[in-house]
């Protein structure tokens, strides 16, 4: 590892010549955890932007200098300590070298990289500093073969590009879009699309997957970034990993974790592996490896019980942390982390509420899945074959649970909404419950009315399964309706929430949050952004920090939970099929409904006269109501940033680079829905270009906020939101219905998760629903210096402004006593969408079920 080192600090390396002067600047290095500095003959040089070199195209360029006075600074904001390196660097210049527009950094080291953070020049003739913001990773000369280039941080559209950095600006986007050919190295910095072909392995029959994504493919589904890396060993279609759990994978390198995050990951991760060893050995010393034999007991094992020494864990780490500096401050926040499952919120104020019709209703509003709930049209409800449900109106009408409406009554007044589970996942039932092991699964769907006190109730369930018969649509359904608890029609009730509550949860999971509507939807979009977009360019700048470890998420996530036989396989009820599933459902996404308003007006949730007016027809929708507030605020600051810099219609669909960008997505990163014309706006108005980019940013930031950070708070509790059931519910007469009977909580316990699928699920969903110390919450960047704008700092003030009021009213309704959704009989208060804008440096991490993050970073 290469020491910092000190060079005479008396002069430069020589003084000016007659017709040179002298520029002076700084240059900021990252050195905490191991980090490496710069060697000695790390040098760099100018380009100018302002007089061209005539034999090259391109602006004149200094002569190399070199780096000297290295000096440390540690400092600390909120939970964030960082230790820097700062250096002196002199460039002798021609007189009428006029301004730097780029500079270029040559590494000499034989074998490390080091993070180079910004560099600063100083023209005090010309009254300004010029700051040339990199935050990016430079390997050794000897291994790239080129120097890195960072350009000034203003930006240009591409016909605004002075012409002496334009050579520079199409060289640099050329080298990220790679040849598409060969094993890529740590070092280099390319962006290229590949399918999803790393998840099964096909020399072993049960981890054999089908390979996700293609334009001819019977399975659509995003494009992920290409690792083209030796770690596989291939059959010509699929990659296959040759450990479960690997850490030695390519990305580019601007897309890994900080060595701070990648710290504190790894740190949850041996948290999260210890609390799943603990519960776990208990079972077996008492010889109970299948089902909690209590509430009580899966309460008391997993939340109450002493810790457990998280270094056993850490020994087994050792050869996968990157660095042993890393491992040491590992270990250090290991030992400083209490090893125990903390209490989930939904059961910390009121135990037994998650019981209650009422919390059930009021999650689908405002849980960790408020994006599924529609609003019924149609009654009864239908396939999309046609078939007709069997839920009558004798079902719902019975016992004033219409409160004197009839059923085409509550229709016209918007009054009958439904959680549907039904359609997509008929068609994989048979082979879910047949070939995998234990799991017993239907589809569900489930109606509710909207009762005037703004709260929705549940009125009737629906269970269906395919039927044995010849006919491939046929299906046999169970209707369910609500019962006092402590009778067999009340069992049954709770059987039925259950297997409502796994459906929704793998939906969840696998669309909602985990893959395709967050993670794997934004991924395409970042592989575009560096290929089509410069660093210069307006857009780039606006979209970067909602980018920041997408990738790297993304790459953990294909190698441990996605694989075959990964977490979410033995978690989750689709198993096998998951990825298969969201496929299917993949078929039918649209990037043009992916925006809040749209998606409540295609979910009935809300109507809209016009663009600017919505409409709810649940008041009292926390999701909904905090969302839109969030989705106006930034909106607001998507329109003005967009307005500073395209000045016309005209000048959007001039703009080359993002119309290469834009088509990039559509017709490659997201190629298998191109057929759609629905999908995409075109990009040829200020205003599509807003809602495009808008639509992005929430789906970047708010939409994963709320679907993720709440994971743990609803779902950490598993028999409030189980993620599988190993019995159906018990037919009348039947063995079963009389184990029921007889003691209703462990059967119910029998039904759901088994002890290691529980304490398996709880590692992930611990892990995820942390905010680390390095978040960037929505309003925030890494630095004030991202741009050298004056007017477009002053937008971002006022879009801080606005997150500042949208926390102040969420702040206001949790407090309201008449908003009964906004806390429940569970009292959780709903936080999910408070934007946490003044959590500067993270004063609040871990669990806090608040804060926007910018990115989907976990």
């Amino acid at each position: 590892m290469q020491m910092p080192f000190c060079w005479d600090k008396r002069s430069p390396a020589h003084a000016p010549a007659d017709n040179h002067v002298a520029i002076n600047g700084t240059v900021v290095v990252s050195c905490h955890l191991g980090l490496s500095s710069p060697g000695k003959t790390t040098t760099l040089r100018l380009f100018s932007t302002t007089q061209m070199d005539p034999n090259t195209g391109k602006g004149k360029l200094s002569p190399e200098a070199p780096l000297r006075s290295g000096k440390k600074t540690k400092a600390k904001q909120g939970a964030v300590k960082t230790t820097t390196m700062t250096y002196q660097v002199t460039f002798f210049v021609d007189a009428d070298f006029g301004t730097p527009g780029a500079v270029v950094v040559k590494s000499g080291l034989r074998n490390d990289h080091f993070f180079l953070r910004h560099v600063q020049v100083h023209m005090p003739e010309a009254g300004r500093t010029i700051h040339f913001e990199c935050n990016s990773w430079v390997y050794p000369f000897k291994k790239t073969n080129a120097d890195r280039v960072f350009f000034i941080n203003t930006s240009y559209l591409p016909d605004k590009t002075p012409e002496a950095l334009r050579l520079l600006r199409d060289e640099e986007l050329r080298s990220l879009r790679g040849s598409g050919r060969g094993e890529l190295k740590d070092w280099e910095r390319v962006y290229d699309y590949d399918l999803y072909n790393d998840l099964g392995n096909p020399d072993k029959e049960e981890h054999a997957r089908p390979v996700l994504g293609g334009i001819t493919s019977v399975y659509p589904y995003p494009r992920r970034c290409r690792t083209g890396r030796p770690l596989f060993k291939t059959d010509g279609a699929t990659e296959t990993r040759k450990h479960m759990i690997n850490l030695d994978f390519y990305i580019p390198p601007d897309e890994r974790f900080s060595p701070t995050k990648l710290a504190e990951v790894l740190t949850l991760a041996v948290q999260a592996v210890t609390h799943f060893v603990l519960p776990e050995s208990k079972a077996l010393f008492h010889g109970n490896i299948n089902s909690f034999r209590s509430l009580e007991q899966l309460k008391g094992d997993l939340y109450r019980k002493p810790v457990v020494d998280g270094q056993v864990v850490m020994d087994k780490l050792k050869t996968s942390v990157p660095s042993h500096k890393t491992y040491k401050q590992v270990s250090k926040m290991v030992k400083e982390t209490p090893v125990k499952f903390p209490i989930p919120q939904v059961i910390q104020n009121e135990p037994e509420a998650w019981r209650s019709d009422e919390e059930f209703a009021r999650e689908m509003l405002a849980g960790l899945n408020p994006v599924v709930i529609k609003r019924l049209e149609v009654f009864p409800p239908v396939s999309r074959g046609g078939k007709q449900s069997s839920i009558t109106a004798a079902h719902i009408e019975r016992q004033g649970q219409l409160e004197g409406r009839t059923v085409h009554k509550a229709l016209d007044e918007k009054r009958l909404y439904i959680l549907d589970h039904h359609d997509y996942l008929m068609p994989y039932l048979r082979r879910i419950n047949t070939q995998e092991q234990g799991v017993c699964v239907y589809a569900s769907r489930t109606l509710l009315f909207l009762k005037d006190d703004g709260t929705l109730k549940p009125l009737v369930i629906e269970l269906s399964l395919p039927s044995d018969g010849a006919g491939a649509d046929g299906e046999i359904s169970r209707v369910f309706l609500p019962a006092s608890p402590g009778t067999t029609d009340g069992h049954l009730w709770w059987l039925a929430k259950a297997h409502v509550s796994v459906n929704d949860s793998g939906y969840h999971q696998l669309i909602s949050h985990c893959r395709l509507f967050t993670h794997a939807t934004v991924e395409p979009f970042i592989i575009a952004t560096k290929r089509q977009l410069s660093a210069m360019h307006p857009i780039h700048k606006l979209l970067e920090p909602h980018f920041k470890d997408n990738m790297q998420i993304n790459t953990l996530a294909r190698s441990i939970l996605l694989s075959a036989g990964g977490i979410l396989e033995r978690t989750m009820f689709p198993g096998k099929y998951a990825m298969e599933m969201s496929s299917a459902i993949y078929s039918e996404w649209r990037f043009t409904e992916q925006s809040l308003p749209n998606d409540l007006v295609k979910r009935g949730m809300a109507s809209s006269s016009n663009k600017d007016h919505l409409h709810l027809h649940v008041e009292d929708y926390p999701y909904a109501v905090d969302g839109m507030d969030v989705w106006r605020a930034i909106d607001g600051w998507v329109r003005s940033y967009c307005a500073h810099f395209y000045h016309s219609d005209a000048a959007v669909a001039a703009d080359a680079e993002l119309q290469a960008w834009w088509h990039d997505v559509r017709t490659v990163g997201h190629g298998d829905r191109q057929r759609d014309r629905a999908c995409w706006l075109d990009l040829d108005t200020v205003a599509n270009l807003v809602e495009s980019l808008s639509t992005l940013i929430w789906i970047a930031s708010a939409l994963h906020a709320a679907v993720n950070f709440g994971q743990y708070g609803y779902a950490g509790f598993m028999p409030n939101r189980p993620t599988r059931c190993r019995r159906f519910v018990p037919l009348p007469g039947s063995p079963e219905m009389a184990q029921l009977e007889a003691d209703p909580d462990r059967f119910f316990l029998d039904t759901v998760p088994d002890r290691f699928t529980t304490t398996l699920g709880l590692t992930l969903i611990e892990v995820l629903s942390n905010h680390t110390s390095d978040e960037l919450y929505l309003g925030q960047r890494a630095t004030a210096s991202w741009t050298d704008d004056g007017e477009v700092l002053q937008l971002l003030d006022r879009f801080r402004d606005d997150l500042r009021r949208v926390e102040k009213r969420v702040t206001e309704r949790n407090k309201d006593l008449r908003l009964k959704n906004r806390k429940g009989p569970a009292k959780v208060p709903y936080t999910l969408l408070f934007p946490d804008v003044g959590n500067v440096g993270a004063k609040e991490k871990g669990i806090t079920g608040k804060g926007i993050p910018n990115s989907v970073s976990i």
